[in-house]
């Protein structure tokens, strides 16, 4: 009976029941006839139409006096076989009420002993006050922390499993685009392959789990991965994850002359043109979105945000080095020779040890060869003159990057807390070698992209020594079915452990139209990066007692700031935006397209 009445979303199958607190009768009801509880309680047991004087009556119900009902949510988690209720994470729900409801599910419902799970900050404090009177509760960030199964990306793929051994270094890690690999440790980035399981996984929004969105392929974490599927390493197989599991097996005959006929088609992303002869630096604030030709998408982007001078948008002061100077940097050290070179060898495209090994070299060509010392004096001039001397980030501005089915998120490097003019000399190099980072290339390769044709700028900011930092996507990654939440995650200190996906960040999903709070996990992260006197960035612990980042109103506050430059972008665009807390001041640092699954 419960499975005809209730309905799968994501990894849980969800029902519904009312209590009415003038009979104390329950209603259990059907979720795929009635939407939402309003349908049933307007429709069947009211029999009003739907008013905006009705609606607003009804409305009270989720006030701490509810006048008629009480509104509940059970849930069976079917990653890790529990059931638990729940009230919408709005609901300012009394301990009274999630008691009486308590007792009513325990004399109707066929599941007993429901734990109470809270979906907010507010049901939190209730929660710990019914279990002093003796109610078990659970809580989101528990049930997610569990799982030993989570889907980030659904899809299906056949290639060659990878079992990648403990161990392995980042930097040795070759594979084949059309490999599905097995990951048994948190990487910060991976360059394309077909399909990704992983048995350490944290957030959807970490590197490797965004690029597996934007590639479309299957990807998963399962924490018995090793033991359930290591005996078909090297084998030809079949992945397909869904939103409660997933398949691996040995492909049929069928499936791998499919594989075939995929190796056999290409994507093609168009790059915006570039224009290599203007030798400006340009402010954010005299830039604009069509300056991408010269400055690239990171600052064309903020330039655009900044100009349009929006009340409460936040953007650290900085400025734009366009792609003159890394042409310049190439051909006055006789370095575009030997990338032409490194193209045009057939084992480019063949070998891909042979091609890390050539990119490694290259990198450490451009790294050593010296930068010009006009152009290095004039851009840190312009940072002690405009940006007051202070520590800045050198980050990559690419042609190749934020762009609509191209988001090239972790491709390419970003230098933290560059103090002094040696310490910036050596950070533009190291961001300009970056171009021809492993990952970079293998994944502009995956999406037919012409090399020769990606340019190189910088985007030169003060740096906010975060309190915490995170990233926000302007959609519900959870329920593609809410079309309002916005996903966030956090982490104290500054931001490159929430997109290296290293430790289980601060989840949460914040809906701007009630502001509402729907929590997912909280940070396990004992340690956080913090700008070091010197330069660079060091590791320190977390204060005990820190506390939780993402509170109701800093919630808010971050997504008043970025409602505030969606109209920056085209009408509907989803936005991956990365944000920085210091103190109680939000940071815009990012904003580009959001390219998932």
């Amino acid at each position: 009976m419960w499975h005809s009445y209730s309905k799968i979303v994501g990894s849980d199958e969800l029902g519904k029941c009312i209590i009415d607190i003038k009979s104390n009768d329950i209603y259990f009801i059907d979720v795929n006839l009635f939407n939402i509880h309003a349908d049933f309680v307007l429709g069947v047991l009211l029999k009003q139409p739907w008013t905006a004087e009705n609606i607003r009556e009804y409305n009270k119900n989720y006030e701490r006096d509810k006048p008629r009902f009480i509104l509940c949510y059970l849930t069976h988690h079917l990653k890790i076989d529990r059931w638990t209720f729940s009230f919408w994470e709005g609901d300012k729900i009394a301990a009274p009420d999630v008691l009486r409801v308590k007792k009513r599910l325990s004399e109707t419902f066929f599941v007993k002993d429901l734990p109470f799970r809270p979906d907010s900050p507010m049901q939190q404090k209730v929660a710990a006050e019914v279990a002093r009177r003796g109610l078990r509760t659970v809580t989101n960030d528990e049930i997610y922390k569990s799982a030993e199964f989570q889907a980030f990306t659904k899809g299906r793929a056949v290639g060659k499993l990878r079992v990648v051994p403990v161990g392995t270094a980042y930097e040795s890690l070759i594979f084949d685009r059309h490999d599905i690999v097995l990951l048994q440790e948190s990487y910060p980035d991976i360059t394309p392959v077909a399909g990704i399981l992983a048995t350490a996984f944290s957030t959807p929004l970490s590197h490797v789990n965004l690029r597996a969105g934007a590639w479309h392929i299957p990807n998963a974490g399962d924490k018995k991965a090793r033991e359930k599927y290591g005996r078909l390493d090297g084998k030809i197989v079949y992945y397909e994850v869904t939103d409660t599991g997933m398949t691996l097996r040995e492909a049929t005959a069928a499936e791998i002359d499919e594989l075939a006929h995929t190796i056999a088609s290409a994507r093609h992303v168009e790059l915006p043109r570039a224009d290599l002869t203007s030798p400006r630096l340009a402010m954010l604030t005299r830039m604009r979105a069509r300056d991408v030709v010269l400055y690239g998408t990171k600052a064309a982007n903020l330039g655009e945000i900044v100009t349009a001078n929006l009340d409460g948008v936040h953007v650290p002061a900085g400025f734009g080095v366009p792609f003159f100077y890394y042409v310049q940097h190439m051909t006055r050290n006789h370095l575009d020779a030997r990338l032409d070179a490194v193209l045009s060898d057939p084992r480019f495209k063949t070998d891909a040890v042979w091609r890390r090994q050539a990119l490694d070299e290259l990198r450490k060509a451009i790294v050593d060869a010296p930068i010009d010392p006009a152009t290095l004096d004039m851009i840190y001039k312009r940072v002690r003159i405009k940006l007051g001397g202070k520590g800045v980030f050198v980050r990559s501005s690419t042609n190749a990057e934020d762009l609509p089915g191209f988001n090239g998120a972790g491709l390419y490097d970003t230098v933290p807390n560059v103090v002094g003019k040696q310490q910036l000399g050596e950070a533009l190099r190291t961001v300009w070698a970056s171009l021809w980072n492993l990952r970079a290339v293998d994944e502009r390769e995956a999406f037919g992209i012409d090399h020769r044709q990606v340019y190189f700028g910088v985007l030169i900011q003060v740096g906010v020594n975060a309190t915490a930092a995170g990233v926000l996507v302007t959609r519900n990654l959870w329920d593609p079915s809410d079309a309002s939440g916005y996903t966030i995650n956090a982490k104290w200190g500054l931001g490159m452990r929430v997109v290296e996906g290293q430790k289980v960040p601060e989840q949460i999903i914040f809906d701007p139209t009630n502001d509402g709070t729907k929590i997912i996990s909280r940070a396990d992260d004992p340690v956080m990066l913090k700008f070091d006197e010197h330069g660079g960035i060091k590791e320190l612990p977390v204060p005990a007692g820190a506390g939780v980042i993402l509170t109701d109103e800093r919630a808010k506050r971050l997504c008043e700031q970025v409602q505030a430059f969606l109209e920056v972008f085209p009408r509907g665009t989803a936005l991956d935006v990365e944000w920085v807390l210091e103190g109680e001041q939000f940071w815009i640092v990012q904003a580009r397209p959001y390219v998932g699954g």
